[in-house]
């Protein structure tokens, strides 16, 4: 089943030996502002990747399936189709179909399906499952040996005549679930341990706000997320007068953590005692950065390096802006208040008075 076949890619496994991929898909009708079709790919009971027919967004879970789709874009538009074209028109077709033969009226339905296999890397050996639920409760199910449907309750009864007869479709059911689900999910395991391989070293930064702040020893750009980053004085890992951080996610897959020294109590020549550490996962080296006062970077001005010439500007020009001021002042009151009189007989009367 093609719809399948692509949400394979959604898979990331943690056993050594044995592997599993599932997918659940539930599809409803006649429930308001409630998805028609929901997906979800769980590896190992992990959730790998989503999507839904109402945000129309296939959310994918791991760093490495995101990277895999942005060099394989015609996958990726392949399974955005699949999410929210295909699985729709299927599930709706099967819930009509299910209303029909059980002589049902419209309402609220709800049709699930589990689909996945398991493979076992030591032994080789391969399952697969494919399960239908109807309304919260089991209703048919593949019997992958038989190669016929096994109906769960006496209502599926009469599907189940009815797909036993698709012989067809069961062996395209059993090829997808023996075959194609066992190989995709060995190559997925090859392309993810490829992937997840990679390693970036970080750059590392010693910051301070003020002299009297502690020194953040700051890491950013490494991948993957298996990182350590410590203080250590003369060799040995610090406890005491640390603050550890939080490792966090940037903006381009990669990320960074901090890690805060206390220096209040250490004095200027004990400085060259403390180191600060970075160990990253699948990386021999450490990278190791000293305490040192000239490597600390930092927002503040030292008074030294202030600009005393712009501040006599400013200064200069708050003086120059009071006097006009005042000198406005002075001028609107002896222009106002202080005003003489018109005294001059010969003065023409106003002409309101006529």
């Amino acid at each position: 089943m093609k719809t399948l076949l692509l949400l394979l890619l959604l898979c990331h496994v943690s056993s050594p030996v044995k592997h599993s991929l599932k997918f659940f898909i539930a599809a409803s009708s006649g429930i308001p502002n409630v998805p028609e079709v929901m997906a979800s790919a769980l590896v190992d009971d992990v959730h790998a990747g989503y999507c839904d027919t109402n945000t129309q967004i296939a959310d994918v879970k791991l760093d490495w399936v995101k990277n895999y789709f942005d060099k394989n874009p015609e996958d990726r538009e392949w399974f955005v189709a699949e999410c929210f074209v295909n699985l729709p028109r299927f599930f709706k077709v099967t819930i009509s179909l299910l209303m029909q033969v059980l002589n049902q009226r419209e309402g609220v339905h709800i049709l699930q399906m589990t689909e996945g296999c398991e493979w076992d890397e030591e032994t080789g050996e391969v399952n697969g499952i494919l399960q239908y639920g109807y309304n919260g409760e089991d209703f048919i199910s593949l019997d992958l040996k038989t190669l016929t449907w096994i109906a769960l309750k006496p209502e599926a009864v009469a599907i189940k005549l009815a797909w036993d007869s698709e012989e067809a479709t069961i062996k395209r059911y059993a090829n997808f679930l023996t075959q194609l689900c066992p190989d995709w999910l060995k190559n997925s395991i090859d392309y993810r341990n490829t992937s997840l391989l990679r390693t970036d070293p970080p750059s590392v930064s010693l910051l301070q706000k003020t002299p009297s702040s502690p020194v953040s020893c700051h890491a950013t750009g490494f991948y993957p997320d298996r990182a350590m980053m410590f203080w250590t004085k003369d060799g040995e890992e610090l406890h005491e007068d640390v603050d550890q951080g939080e490792i966090l996610p940037n903006h381009d897959g990669t990320f960074q953590m901090s890690v805060d020294l206390n220096i209040s109590s250490v004095s200027p020549e004990d400085w060259r005692r403390y180191d600060c550490v970075f160990q990253l996962s699948g990386v021999k080296e450490d990278i190791i950065t000293k305490l040192d006062k000239a490597e600390i970077r930092t927002n503040r001005v030292p008074p030294s390096e202030f600009p005393a010439a712009a501040v006599i500007g400013v200064v200069v020009g708050l003086l120059l802006l009071l006097l006009c001021i005042s000198g406005l002042f002075i001028w609107r009151r002896n222009n106002n208040g202080f005003r003489p009189a018109n005294t001059s007989d010969s003065s023409p009367p106003d002409a309101a008075s006529n």
